[in-house]
């Protein structure tokens, strides 16, 4: 354990971060909420700590998916910007010949989301967290942001009439106000073809991931309905 003048240092230069994060916030005016995302905050031990310190009333949003999908999508995204990477049915095991799970790679530990909101909530109340379903965000997108306007306390603006499904992309596009550009879809690094798992290696990871889902669904109040 390191001496009362580290701590001291260490504690300082925290205190410094969190006031960094907040002048670089755009300032809002009354009735407006100020949104900021970052895809690792949820997974990085660090963040909960730094974002309580920097304040304990936030309201925290979550995306999540069924982690199989969620993992296979992160790897898609790895081999369409770094070549010669292994399989996916290789870089899932451990060791394949007992099926043990790798379950420090990062796209499987990533969706081990039970252990992640752990950390969360020694920090902040679950009424404070709200999870959006990835799944259904697609699906029925105005009905998973009518929940997050809820969630916010904003007046449910956001309908169906702003949303058309991306045929092509396989995700919905969020509609312009009528006279400016075109329709805002997702980039060219989203929606990528998956590539074609093994079917066991899929059963595997389904067993695997079943407790951990489980666990979640019970301290998020909410059943994803992950099979």
């Amino acid at each position: 354990m390191g001496n009362g003048k580290e701590a001291n240092s260490i504690r300082k230069r925290h205190n410094r971060g969190c006031t960094l994060s907040r002048s670089m916030m755009p300032k809002a005016l009354d009735g407006q909420i100020v949104m900021e995302k970052t895809p690792r905050y949820f997974v990085t031990a660090e963040t909960p700590a730094r974002i309580h310190s920097m304040s304990k009333d936030i309201k925290l949003i979550v995306v999540v998916r069924d982690p199989i999908t969620r993992a296979i999508s992160d790897y898609t995204q790895i081999i369409s910007k770094t070549h010669n990477i292994p399989s996916f049915e290789t870089l899932t095991f451990k060791n394949r010949t007992i099926g043990q799970i790798d379950s420090l790679w990062s796209p499987i530990w990533i969706g081990l989301y039970a252990q992640h909101l752990e950390k969360w909530l020694a920090y902040f109340p679950l009424s404070q967290i709200h999870f959006v379903h990835g799944e259904k965000l697609i699906s029925d997108p105005a009905g998973e942001l009518g929940k997050v306007q809820d969630f916010l306390g904003l007046q449910r603006i956001i309908t169906d009439k702003h949303f058309y499904f991306n045929k092509t992309k396989g995700f919905p596009c969020l509609k312009k106000p009528e006279g400016s550009s075109k329709p805002h879809c997702l980039g060219k690094t989203k929606g990528r073809t998956h590539p074609k798992i093994d079917t066991e290696v899929i059963k595997k990871l389904k067993d695997f991931y079943h407790p951990h889902n489980l666990k979640f669904y019970q301290m998020a109040g909410q059943d994803f309905g992950w099979q």
